[in-house]
């Protein structure tokens, strides 16, 4: 380690003995006030004659608590010949000034002894493997076999799709009845529920505009349900020109439940309250034979 000044930098070897062709990591560091400029040793394939450089990790930044900056890289090491190595002390530079690392030592050590006595010969020449025929005729004819039964296979299932007599779909029991009839009488049981007031927001929010949604989907023949809140508004706009009060109305129900779902707002008992008053509202005024009663009027505050 050595401490010029405001620097201070060292170097540290993870092991210093070391089975030949295994690998090492050598830490360099410099610590420095955070005004001055610390140059790490630069290597390419090699740290000295017989140790070479696998990786150069990356030079890693820290701001210690003192305010002074710590630099930090790691180098890979490996080495593929028996000998104790000196490492000398390393060079750190900044500005016109070099600090030096203590120095290191390395020992690489061979695993297992060589016998000489054993003399080199050339390497056998290589054999070559009879054919076997049968064999190959067995994997073709089995390739063949499954390829034609797989044409079989195709052929009849599209025999049978085409002789096959459609089933007819069930009717969902909701779709039989009027659009509004149905979105209302779902809005009385959200206003039965009284989630709201168990503080499920989200799940309140969510109930109120699925009915929308389906409502909108039905009346309008908007696809709402697989639509985001501005583009069944986008689709529903031109559709309510005449009723520009009640499309603001709904456009304000279905951001809100938005802020509600995805942003965790915290709506007030007045929003909520508006909200499902609103729904019903749009239902009542957008239902398809256009005539409301006294009592087809929407709720009022207390019977919410």
């Amino acid at each position: 380690m050595s401490l010029l000044l405001s620097i201070v930098v060292s170097a540290a070897i993870d092991s210093t003995t070391l089975l030949i062709g295994d690998q090492t990591a050598m830490h360099l560091q410099a610590v420095s006030d955070a005004q001055e400029r610390v140059e790490l040793p630069v290597y390419d394939q090699h740290l000295i004659e017989g140790i070479e450089v696998v990786k150069r990790g990356t030079v890693d930044t820290t701001i210690l608590q003192d305010g002074r900056v710590q630099l930090h890289q790691t180098l890979t090491l490996t080495s593929f010949t028996d000998s104790l190595f000196y490492i000398p002390p390393q060079a750190f530079v900044s500005g016109n000034d070099t600090f030096w690392s203590e120095s290191l030592s390395l020992n690489v050590v061979q695993p297992f002894e060589l016998d000489s006595t054993i003399a080199i010969t050339d390497i056998k020449p290589t054999h070559a493997a009879p054919i076997y025929w049968w064999g190959i005729i067995r994997w073709v004819l089995l390739g063949l076999g499954l390829i034609l039964l797989g044409v079989l296979i195709y052929y009849l299932v599209r025999y049978i799709q085409a002789h096959r007599m459609p089933a007819e779909e069930p009717i969902h029991p909701d779709l039989l009845r009027p659009a509004d009839e149905v979105a209302i009488e779902k809005l009385d049981a959200i206003r039965e529920a009284k989630k709201w007031q168990q503080g499920l927001l989200k799940e309140y929010h969510t109930d109120l505009t699925d009915v929308l949604r389906e409502y909108i989907a039905r009346r309008f023949e908007v696809q709402s349900i697989e639509q985001t809140s501005d583009e069944t508004l986008r689709a529903l706009k031109p559709l309510l020109v005449e009723q520009k009060d009640l499309f603001n109305s709904l456009k304000e129900v279905l951001h809100t439940a938005d802020l509600v779902k995805f942003a965790k707002y915290h709506t007030t008992p007045d929003e909520n309250e508006s909200a499902l008053r609103t729904a019903y509202t749009f239902v009542d005024q957008t239902k398809d034979n256009g005539q409301r009663t006294m009592d087809d009027q929407p709720p009022t505050m207390n019977s919410l």
